[in-house]
C-alpha cells in the first residue's frame, strides 16, 4: 500500500540511487582511508557523506515521503544478497535503513510542517542527518566507541554529511538544468 504513492519513475530513481550508493561505497571508502588513516580520523564517518548523498538526491528528485527509507531498504537488501563488501548480515536492514528514516523525518519536519521548498539548506541538513544516523547506528550495533572517539566520529560525520548534501544539491541542479527530472 505504501508503494502506491510512488510512480514507476520514482521507483526507478530510488533503485538507481540505491545502486549508485552501494556501487561507489567501496571506492569512496578506500580513497578516504588514504587520507583519514594517517590523520587518525574515522574513515567511515568521513566517507559516509559521499555515499549518503544518493539518498538526498533521490529525495530531491522524487520529493516524496518515504523515499529515503526505500533507498536505504533497497541498499540493505542488495548488500545482504550480493557479494559486496560491507554487509553486516541481517543487521544491515537497520544500519542501512536508519539513515533513510532520519532523512524522511527531517524532510517531513522541514518541508511538510514548515511548508518550505527543498533548497540548499534542506540538502545540507539532509546529508548531515543521514550520515549522523548511519554513523550512530554503526556505533550502536558494531563499534561501541567510548564517548570522545564517538564525538569525533559524529563531528566528522556531520561535516562530511553536510558536504555530501551540498554535492547532491549541485547534482540535482545540473540534472534539472538538462531536464533529466520531471518538473514539479
Amino acid at each position: 500500500m505504501a508503494l502506491k504513492r510512488f510512480t514507476i519513475y520514482d521507483l526507478i530513481i530510488i533503485a538507481v540511487m540505491a545502486a549508485l550508493g552501494i556501487a561507489l561505497k567501496p571506492i569512496i571508502v578506500a580513497a578516504v582511508h588514504i587520507v583519514s588513516t594517517p590523520l587518525m580520523l574515522p574513515g567511515g564517518s568521513l566517507a559516509g557523506g559521499l555515499y549518503m548523498m544518493w539518498l538526498v538526491l533521490a529525495f530531491a528528485i522524487t520529493r516524496k515521503a518515504g523515499t529515503g527509507t526505500l533507498v536505504g531498504l533497497v541498499q540493505a537488501i542488495m548488500i545482504m544478497l550480493l557479494p559486496i563488501p560491507g554487509s553486516h548480515g541481517a543487521m544491515s536492514l537497520i544500519s542501512y535503513t536508519a539513515p533513510g528514516i532520519a532523512l524522511d523525518a527531517l524532510m517531513l519536519l522541514m518541508l511538510g510542517l514548515a511548508r518550505r521548498d527543498f533548497d540548499r539548506l534542506a540538502a545540507f541538513l539532509g546529508g548531515l542527518v543521514t550520515n549522523l544516523a548511519g554513523t550512530l547506528m554503526t556505533n550502536v550495533i558494531f563499534m561501541k566507541l567510548p564517548a570522545i572517539p564517538l564525538a569525533v566520529a559524529l563531528c566528522a560525520a556531520s561535516l562530511s554529511g553536510g558536504l555530501g548534501g551540498l554535492i547532491a544539491w549541485g547534482l540535482y541542479k545540473v540534472i534539472k538544468k538538462y531536464r533529466l527530472v520531471r518538473n514539479r
